[in-house]
């Protein structure tokens, strides 16, 4: 039962023991030598907290909104390719597990089952992550069915013109279902501000760029009038030798000023994880691996278990920290400091290193 787990790192260990090797090597891996995913957990490892005292913390608020969506934590679940591979039902447990913890599942366009199934299995609002793999009718067609099957928000993820170098399932020999009969590429490397904005003026939704990692791109990002800037380099799985998010995050938050929302993955394991983003100017994180870890060991159970751990962290850490309100938290809570692990997919549970996970 997931109610028995009670660290994510039980659930992690559950998870490869269900996963084979190909599986999980696209879980957990990323691209070439892994140095943006180990970038970063290393930026999560050198912020630091400054704790303030003698705070009346006994009720503690971990609520928040993106596009007016209600959530009862700062946490999404970000959208991830091929999620049946990890459970029979795919993005719907995922849906179903967020829409029972009232947060925002951010549904892939390449998972299983399809868009209107997944949107059917709840009524909770739930948004549509859209890569392009057509030309504009093929884009018109899918936002119909986006906004026709009730999707409140439209992702865009831009980071991805070209698939990645992914080496652990490369070398398993595994090919993950998306890419098992793929779309021509010259789709997603062909899309520019201009498809943006052919978008927006046909489908009236919340748009979300998922992908910034430059206070330049922020910046035309509020030119165009986007409404989340989603702070990602998707887990390390793409460019590599890339900052970590939370390196960008300031650079972003600057430059945007307030005009847009801000949601930040890549590295997200702990909720002091989480109130570290929120801190540095994030309205939220998402969550990748963590979701995957938690569908592989109990489906829909496993995801929600994930998501209550989570914020059982959040609540202890905001309690020691002084806050009762993820609205308080700020930049003067926390402070540059030197990490003390090395960093890696799982460092931030110390009873796992590398050599047991393999």
């Amino acid at each position: 039962m997931s109610s028995d787990f009670v660290t994510n790192e039980e659930i992690v260990q559950q998870a490869r023991r269900r996963l084979s090797q190909g599986p999980w090597d696209y879980l957990v891996g990323a691209s070439e030598s892994e140095t943006t995913m180990r970038r970063n957990r290393l930026a999560f490892d050198t912020v630091a907290f400054r704790p303030r005292v003698f705070v009346d913390v006994s009720t503690v608020d971990t609520s928040t909104s993106i596009v007016d969506i209600p959530m009862k934590l700062p946490v999404m679940l970000a959208p991830i390719g091929s999620l049946q591979v990890f459970h029979p039902e795919g993005g719907a447990a995922v849906t179903s597990a967020a829409s029972k913890f009232e947060t925002l599942h951010v549904v892939s366009s390449v998972t299983q089952p399809s868009l209107e199934d997944i949107a059917a299995t709840t009524d909770y609002p739930k948004a549509f992550q859209l890569y392009i793999h057509g030309d504009w009718e093929w884009t018109k067609d899918m936002l119909d069915r986006i906004k026709g099957s009730g999707y409140k928000a439209i992702c865009i993820t831009v980071d991805t013109a070209s698939y990645s170098n992914r080496e652990r399932p490369l070398l398993s020999r595994w090919v993950p279902m998306s890419q098992r009969n793929p779309p021509d590429p010259v789709w997603q490397a062909s899309v520019t501000w201009e498809t943006i904005e052919r978008i927006r003026a046909y489908v009236d939704l919340p748009l979300m760029i998922k992908g910034i990692g430059t206070a330049e791109d922020a910046a035309i990002c509020i030119e165009h009038g986007v409404d989340v800037i989603w702070v990602s380099n998707h887990g390390g799985r793409q460019l590599d030798h890339g900052l970590g998010t939370m390196d960008v995050l300031p650079e972003v938050v600057d430059v945007v000023d307030g005009k847009a929302e801000i949601v930040l993955d890549g590295g997200v394991q702990r909720g002091s994880d989480v109130l570290k983003a929120l801190c540095l100017g994030a309205k939220a994180v998402a969550i990748g691996k963590l979701q995957g870890w938690g569908l592989s060991a109990d489906g829909s159970d496993g995801v929600y278990r994930v998501l209550e751990i989570l914020q059982q962290e959040i609540e202890i850490a905001m309690r020691l920290m002084g806050v009762t309100s993820v609205s308080q938290l700020g930049a003067s809570r926390v402070t540059r400091a030197e990490a003390t692990t090395e960093p890696h997919e799982m460092s931030s549970w110390v009873n796992m290193p590398i050599s047991r996970i393999k």
